[in-house]
């Protein structure tokens, strides 16, 4: 039994708070081993629950257990996926596959000329569809066993004339409706399209520049014919023209970097000469990267002739090799098997 002093002790104030904070400190502690787990420390917060089992985001699911953005409906990836970069656009190649155009043993044979007239070459006789396949059938006795013969259509875009014309430049371009035909015509059955321009007095990389939006195409290459190539006091077909390297070097330039711009295959690139005043420092004209390399012999005549004037000019340490074969005027005309056993040898054939 309690004394009567200690009876008055507990009635006093402060007796009564401190027996009032021990009795809320037990109850607190009751509580909180209610909340938590066995092993969580009084007064700790429960984790958060989330939507899905096994989801750490806590984002909401659909029905197949794929979080969902509340927002848009739309999935979301788990936080470890990183979300993968555009599509890289493949590299176009030429016709046939591949990115150089002598690889997988291309032998390259043309048809030459410009559009809707045979005055200036075979190509022009008939409408693109049927000159490829008459050029198939010219190409085909080429053909060696483990080669691939790669039709050229070699179109003169840009045509020489006797008189100055509004540009005084004694040269027009021909309509750019007949050059998409043959783009297209080119692109339709594999083949090359090669432009050609005989420029008069215009530099070459001028008109060039005026056919970018042909030599965009992967399939579509560019030939230069320095005996259209005009002085400031020359008429065409009264002299035959010239072009320095240096000119030379400023259109392979410029058509080197579209190349690289645009990300395209090797271009074909050709020069045409049938004398050696025609490219008269022909020892400086540069090399250049996304461009196939060729020195194309003209002239017509005997075999004899056309041999000597084929290794007067030809330059094969230099380019590869092309030769000319005109249907009018040559004399005992060459045989495919007897070009194959030209030496130095001959890559590239064209049919005038």
């Amino acid at each position: 039994m309690l004394s009567s002093t200690t009876r008055a002790r507990l009635r006093s104030p402060l007796s009564l708070a401190l027996a009032g904070l021990v009795v809320l400190v037990l109850l607190a502690a009751v509580l909180g081993r209610l909340g938590g787990g066995s092993g969580d420390p009084p007064g700790a917060a429960a984790p958060p629950v989330s939507t899905r089992s096994g989801d750490p985001t806590g984002a909401p699911s659909s029905s197949s257990g794929t979080p969902t953005d509340s927002a848009t409906g739309g999935t979301v990836p788990p936080p470890y996926v990183a979300a993968a970069p555009p599509p890289i656009a493949p590299k176009p190649q030429l016709p046939g596959g591949g990115y150089q155009v002598f690889a997988q043993h291309r032998f390259l044979v043309a048809y030459y000329g410009t559009a809707q007239t045979a005055s200036m070459g075979v190509l022009g006789d008939s409408d693109p569809d049927t000159m490829f396949h008459r050029l198939m059938r010219a190409a085909r006795p080429f053909a060696r066993p483990g080669e691939h013969i790669q039709p050229v259509f070699e179109l003169i875009v840009t045509v020489a004339d006797g008189g100055p014309g509004p540009d005084h430049v004694f040269s027009h371009d021909i309509p750019r409706g007949l050059v998409a035909q043959y783009v297209r015509a080119a692109h339709r059955h594999g083949a090359l399209l090669l432009l050609d321009l005989q420029t008069g007095r215009a530099p070459f990389p001028v008109v060039a520049k005026r056919w970018a939006w042909a030599l965009s195409k992967p399939w579509v290459g560019l030939a230069l014919d320095p005996e259209w190539r005009m002085g400031p006091h020359q008429v065409p077909g009264q002299v035959i023209g010239h072009v320095s390297a240096a000119e030379v070097n400023r259109t392979s330039r410029w058509l080197s970097r579209l190349v690289t711009r645009d990300q395209l295959p090797q271009k074909l690139f050709v020069l045409h000469q049938f004398r050696l005043s025609m490219l008269p420092d022909i020892g400086r004209i540069v090399h250049r990267p996304g461009l196939a390399m060729v020195q194309h012999t003209d002239g017509f005549g005997t075999r004899g002739q056309k041999l000597a004037t084929y290794h007067a000019v030809a330059r094969p340490h230099q380019f590869r090799q092309g030769f000319k074969l005109f249907y009018h005027w040559d004399v005992h005309r060459f045989t495919p098997q007897e070009v194959r056993r030209i030496r130095p040898r001959v890559s590239f054939v064209s049919y005038q």
